[in-house]
């Protein structure tokens, strides 16, 4: 019976969308031939720039996640090509996997589900590649199965040590908006994202940016798919080129909403919320972990996203958690996707549009499916996290904020 009214998703994606966001979606098809919808969908253009921190391109794609995967692989990788896939979870796995259907030759340093890029096993695997098979290396910021979080920065630092030329690619599907991100700043080459996690976008539009050294390689490709094809879309002398056909019209109006909400709130003001929010997360994760079966599938906190965390239980409790929590309650955790035993583990998605009295709402579901379903756990779970939040919030009853910075990791 407390399942009847709103639901709330609290899956790593699709993530909630902001009613902003679905009144500008609810309107009538506009005219893709001129007018309004032209000016909406240049206006798109440097702010995606921004939310990526890179002055260089992008191109937009009517697309999901593992489109905009074959998009970047079609543009720079040609068969018989190899790439280096440098795999934290099923999703950089995933990406090697199209790779390889796209006829590259695919290697693969696997660092397991729990923990992060090593870079020194970056660096001592591309210092060996003396005749530069390894033309594109495949990474993600945050592996969306695991939680992982890797550090992009340090691993464009063990190239440069290599002195290795190969084009560094990023997925940032589940974590754009969420985790800390510079495109430019880090020496990423080609970064690809989609509209419906941290962009608080429904599914569907997908973006790849990408720097002069990848088009300089996309120049010197045998051939290149005329609908994957980056350049039309970027330049688009003809509106049409923007999308190669008709344009997604509203979801064009639905991220514009949500990048305004963004730029409204400021992008390290977004990065900020969604740390404190983790760390609140992560103080009621302890407690419950002190006394029972539940741990972090990603045990060191540095290496953990903002936006998606990973637990794990004893088996068959993940999902007796889930369909507790969703049946009795309306409150859906994600799967234990790519997991074994997957019915130990569910997942926490805590990513775009969500603030303090959401998580609190989901933390004190699952404090209550635990003991509806007799889960050993430790006490004081959703003490812990409510006073991260009121350290973090400040004590004024005006709402005054700490002067004290949220860190990334806790």
């Amino acid at each position: 019976m407390f399942a009847n009214g709103l639901q709330y998703l609290a899956i790593p994606g699709p993530s909630v969308m902001p009613e902003r966001v679905l009144r500008a979606m609810h309107r009538a098809a506009p005219n893709i031939y001129t007018g309004e919808l032209h000016e909406i969908t240049r206006s798109l253009i440097p702010d995606l720039k921004a939310v990526a921190k890179t002055d260089h391109n992008v191109a937009i794609y009517i697309a999901n996640g593992h489109g905009v995967w074959e998009a970047a692989l079609s543009n720079v990788v040609a068969p018989d090509d190899t790439v280096l896939v440098l795999a934290t979870g099923r999703f950089c796995e995933g990406w090697g996997g199209m790779a390889e259907g796209l006829g590259a030759k695919v290697e693969t340093i696997n660092f397991g589900n729990s923990n992060a890029v090593d870079p020194k096993q970056v660096e001592d695997y591309l210092a060996a590649d003396t005749e530069g098979r390894i033309k594109a290396i495949l990474t993600v910021l945050v592996d969306t199965s695991t939680g992982v979080l890797n550090d992009i920065k340090a691993v464009r630092a063990a190239m440069d040590r290599a002195g290795h030329g190969a084009l560094l690619m990023c997925d940032c599907i589940a974590s754009l908006g969420c985790d800390v991100y510079h495109m430019d700043d880090w020496g990423v080459d080609v970064t690809v994202a989609a509209s419906q996690k941290g962009l608080m976008t429904p599914p569907g539009v997908g973006f790849v940016w990408f720097n002069d050294k990848a088009d300089a390689v996309r120049e010197a490709m045998p051939r290149v798919s005329s609908y994957w094809d980056w350049r039309p879309r970027v330049a688009a002398d003809e509106y049409w080129k923007f999308f190669d056909g008709t344009a997604p019209t509203h979801h064009i109006y639905g991220l514009r909403e949500a990048l305004d909400m963004i730029g409204e709130e400021g992008l390290e003001a977004v990065w900020a919320r969604h740390a404190g929010l983790a760390k609140a997360i992560w103080a009621a994760v302890d407690v419950w972990a002190s006394d029972g079966p539940m741990a972090f599938n990603v045990a060191n906190p540095a290496e953990r996203s903002l936006a998606v965390t990973s637990l794990r239980l004893d088996e068959g409790q993940g999902d007796a958690l889930r369909a507790w929590c969703e049946e009795k309650m309306g409150v859906t955790l994600g799967i234990g996707l790519g997991r074994t035993p997957a019915s130990a583990y569910f997942r926490l998605g805590h990513m775009g549009h969500v603030n303090g009295h959401m998580v609190m709402g989901f933390l004190g579901t699952i404090d209550a499916g635990l003991k509806a379903l007799g889960i050993p756990h430790g006490h004081g779970a959703l003490e812990a996290a409510s006073a991260v939040l009121a350290d973090l919030a400040g004590a004024d009853a005006g709402g005054a904020q700490s002067n004290e910075p949220v860190q990334q990791c806790c």
